[in-house]
């Protein structure tokens, strides 16, 4: 992983980010602060005349999210602002302030309704680039179709060393019903595009009266119900109080589901439920790619198995 603490590539960092206030017409206005700095990326904040802007760099299983946030900007800049800087070959970016997180929010207003909306604007965005695999792809956004899931999900289960012998036991029994879940939504006919993976409260932003879906470094190619994992299982249902279980999840999910119709002869609730679960083996496939640990992993395919004893 990368150290972002190193002189030498901060001083490299901070000279891009000045470089590009320069390109952009920006006047900086205080110091750069280094504000995030975790294993697999930094953000600094970078104050200016015009109000803050902010720079991220990723580790190198991210290095696509630049480049992807960059094309997902040009498609939909009503929901991801285009960045204003951007260097593909490095992971970095300098951008807009985003906001206020959804999730300080929900901690004023003690409502998740919000998600009602975020919801099917995102789906919206999930459609809109059903075309666009080869393009995302060619980015670098990893792949994780159903095609390859269940062989990618045992050879994992090769690598993970240490766990329970009954945990062990559970997962490799349920690598059948992984690839018949593979096969049911693969039948259903719905196009793999675009997926967040980690789309939680503090990934959406609302500014100027408009919702915004920021932090793609988690993306990948899947199929979309697969957001239904985390969102759904992960935030959602634990509500403002975060307490596992304690906010219905139907109304959300039907929001999510709804500009889904017509597009499948399936049963979208069943094939919701389906995806929901195979979700968690995409999370931890595609989240071992930054965080590369046995335990994180596990994490993870534990909240598989809550679904499929």
């Amino acid at each position: 992983m990368s150290d972002w603490t190193d002189a030498d590539w901060r001083a490299g960092a901070d000279a891009w980010i000045a470089e590009q206030l320069e390109r952009s017409g920006r006047e900086s206005a205080g110091d750069f602060d280094q504000m995030h700095d975790r294993p697999w990326s930094t953000v600094i904040r970078v104050p200016t005349v015009d109000g803050n802007v902010f720079f991220k760099a990723v580790s190198p299983p991210l290095l696509h999210e630049a480049a992807l946030t960059e094309f997902l900007g040009l498609r939909r800049p009503d929901c991801i602002p285009p960045p204003l800087a951007v260097d593909p070959v490095r992971g970095w970016m300098l951008s807009e302030d985003g906001g206020q997180t959804l999730r300080e929010l929900i901690e004023i207003e003690r409502d998740l309704s919000r998600w009602s909306d975020v919801l099917p604007l995102y789906a919206g965005v999930q459609i809109d680039l059903m075309g666009d695999v080869p393009a995302l792809l060619a980015l670098g956004v990893p792949d994780f179709r159903l095609a390859s899931l269940p062989a990618r999900f045992e050879a994992v289960l090769d690598q993970i060393v240490g766990q329970p012998d009954e945990e062990r036991r559970r997962l490799r029994a349920s690598v059948p019903w992984v690839r018949e879940a593979c096969d049911e939504l693969a039948a259903a006919g719905l196009p793999e595009t675009i997926q967040h993976d980690d789309l939680h409260d503090a990934q959406v932003f609302v500014r100027d009266d408009r919702y915004l879906l920021l932090d793609w470094g988690d993306a990948c190619v899947s199929h979309p119900f697969f957001t239904l994992a985390v969102t759904l299982d992960g935030v959602i249902s634990w509500g403002v109080d975060d307490m596992e279980a304690s906010e219905p999840t139907e109304p959300y999910r039907d929001a999510y589901l709804e500009p889904f119709r017509g597009r499948t002869t399936s049963d979208l609730v069943g094939l919701a439920q389906t995806a929901r679960r195979l979700g968690w083996v995409c999370r931890a496939l595609n989240s071992r790619r930054s965080q590369p640990s046995d335990e994180s992993t596990l994490l993870r395919l534990r909240m598989f198995l809550d679904g499929h004893p």
